[in-house]
């Protein structure tokens, strides 16, 4: 929400027979609190309020996850009545939602523990919990909104307070598992948190889990050999993204409000894309990447990015605040954005590289609409633009990612962080353990610790795409300038099935390209297809222009939907 300090923060869940239950928090204080969420806001922040799923009476658990038997889905009434909605109102200085009868924090942990419980056996998002720590931390929250001081210094103190969020098992969060999928980390529980897990708890969030990723976060499909393998609640049979799949999947399915996702190839974009909500990777070097496993080295520190996950738009900024930190101030999020004066440029495909697919017809015509509904509504003229070099994204940001630094610092291996310290990898010895069920590791990060191999064979063509990279930085900035937003596919298809990545393991250049590039992306959901899978379509900015990204996000979620409910088409 460009020019506030906060946003409405949404949330919502299903209850167990399908009554509207609804699983919103006090994010910020207010006066006011609408039931169902309207896209961008203009409401001071200063704004209380909790939001709902919004079922319909009568829709049954079944209907959400269309794939799964009605049996899987039997549960007892909801007892805590059936009203649609539940919402803080009033002054919470004077009378906070518990004296009001109203909405308590406790009450909104304990409906997400439950839909948690609930979902998680289908789609194998969370790993593993914290219920029991989370309650406890919602008890504190609302003893606080009793006892605590006005509400301008609990918002400026806490500007999440009671928000509940998941975290991405590659972070660390105290007591928590931090094994990023590989067999030999299995016993590491981290013994802190990670820097932007910290912010979110010093803001007053609740985290409630940390959720799958796939084996060293080097995969769009999200399974590994520790966790298995994690579902897309819109189709228990397609891949939920990698390799903040866990996040993708927990959000679409209504478990959690906000997502603690990292991205070096599309990790957070890719996720958001095949489960439609929405995921924002900050530009380059301002929100702190400590405290996860693996960690940038060289200059991969410079390509990796961590940022928010969200179901809805205005949640992106308030939550990108707290996570940059001092940081936030390289950014111009107090800017009001004109989105007339924006401009526009679209790119329907990278122009037909031999290594990705083609894009998907849907995927085209939902890209068609937005141009078409941005030149209607705004007046805007949408440019269309041909930017040769991304025919090469993918060997671009291969090179990229093993070049050396300014210091001549090789980037760390990936197979030296397979043996994680220990033995070494030989990637042909595991891929034929593979061939007989008895590797540790998954397929994909076999082939990768082979490609890795080959890459480096090759020099002096490496040198070549590296420049070549550095040229198409400086077309890509030049082009989009301190006004431009470039529209791009998030991925060249919908949600594919399981382990069908692997037969088009380079379709991750879409969103790879962007983090050697070092531009802000916004990945915006677009509504659902044909197969009731979602679409979706980036938003890239020049560097420090994330404002301009995430201000189209919000326009752009209330032109078209934005996230739907799994299984309402």
């Amino acid at each position: 929400m460009p020019g506030g300090r906060g946003a409405r923060c949404r949330a919502g869940g299903a209850s167990k027979k399908g009554f509207p239950t609804p699983m919103g928090m006090p994010m910020l204080w207010s006066t006011h609190c609408p039931v169902q969420h309207t896209g961008a806001s203009s409401s001071s922040p200063t704004q209380l309020c909790c939001a709902r799923l919004g079922l319909p009476q009568g829709t049954s658990d079944a209907h959400i996850f269309p794939t799964v038997p009605a049996a899987a889905f039997t549960s007892p009434e909801p007892n805590r009545g059936s009203s649609s909605t539940w919402c803080q109102q009033g002054d919470p200085c004077a009378a906070p939602a518990a004296a009001h009868g109203k909405v308590t924090c406790i009450e909104v942990v304990e409906a997400y523990v439950e839909r948690i419980k609930e979902v998680n056996p289908l789609i194998n998002a969370v790993v593993k919990d914290r219920f029991e720590e989370a309650l406890q931390e919602a008890r504190q929250v609302d003893k606080l909104l009793l006892e605590g001081p006005g509400d301008d210094c609990l918002e400026e103190k806490f500007p999440l307070l009671g928000v509940p969020f998941t975290v991405k098992e590659a972070f660390s969060l105290y007591g928590m598992p931090n094994t990023s999928g590989l067999v030999n980390r299995r016993n590491v529980i981290a013994t802190s948190d990670a820097t932007v897990v910290s912010r979110l708890k010093q803001a007053g969030a609740i985290p409630l889990g940390v959720t799958n990723c796939s084996e060293l976060c080097m995969w769009y499909e999200s399974s590994n050999r520790v966790y298995g393998r994690t579902n897309n609640p819109y189709d228990l049979q397609r891949i939920v993204g990698g390799s903040s799949g866990g996040e993708g999947s927990v959000l679409a399915a209504a478990c959690s409000v906000v997502g603690v996702g990292s991205d070096i190839g599309g990790s957070i974009r890719m996720p958001a894309f095949f489960n439609g909500v929405f995921g924002h990777k900050p530009t380059t070097g301002v929100v702190p990447n400590d405290g996860q496993f693996p960690n940038a080295h060289g200059v991969r520190t410079s390509y990796l990015c961590t940022g928010p996950m969200c179901r809805y738009a205005e949640d992106l900024e308030p939550v990108l605040r707290v996570m940059a930190g001092p940081g936030v101030s390289k950014l111009k999020l107090n800017e009001k954005v004109s989105l007339e004066k924006i401009k526009f440029h679209c790119m329907d495909h990278d122009g037909g590289s031999i290594f990705v697919s083609p894009v998907d017809k849907e995927i085209l015509q939902a890209q068609k609409k937005v141009v078409e509904h941005l030149e209607s509504d705004l007046g805007v003229r949408v440019q269309r633009v041909a930017i040769h070099k991304m025919k090469y994204s993918f060997q671009i940001w291969s090179a990229m990612m093993l070049s050396e630094d300014s210091e001549g610092q090789e980037a760390q291996r990936f197979i030296d962080l397979l043996g994680d310290h220990g033995k070494p990898v030989w990637p042909l010895w595991e891929l034929m353990k593979w061939l007989v069920g008895m590797s540790s590791h998954t397929l994909p990060a076999i082939a990768l610790g082979l490609t890795e191999k080959l890459v480096n064979l090759n020099l002096s063509g490496k040198a070549k795409l590296v420049s070549m990279g550095k040229s198409l930085q400086e077309e890509m900035e030049a082009l989009l300038g301190p006004d431009g937003v470039l529209l791009y596919p998030s991925h060249p298809t919908i949600a594919p099935k399981h382990h069908s990545p692997i037969c088009m393991p380079f379709n991750f250049a879409y969103t790879a390209i962007f983090n050697v590039l070092g531009l802000p992306v916004t990945q915006c959901p677009l509504g659902l297809g044909s197969e009731g899978l979602p679409l979706g379509i980036q938003l890239v900015a020049a560097a420090y222009n994330d404002h301009l990204t995430l201000a189209v996000a919000q326009y752009l979620e209330k032109a078209f939907g934005g996230w739907v409910l799994p299984g309402k088409v």
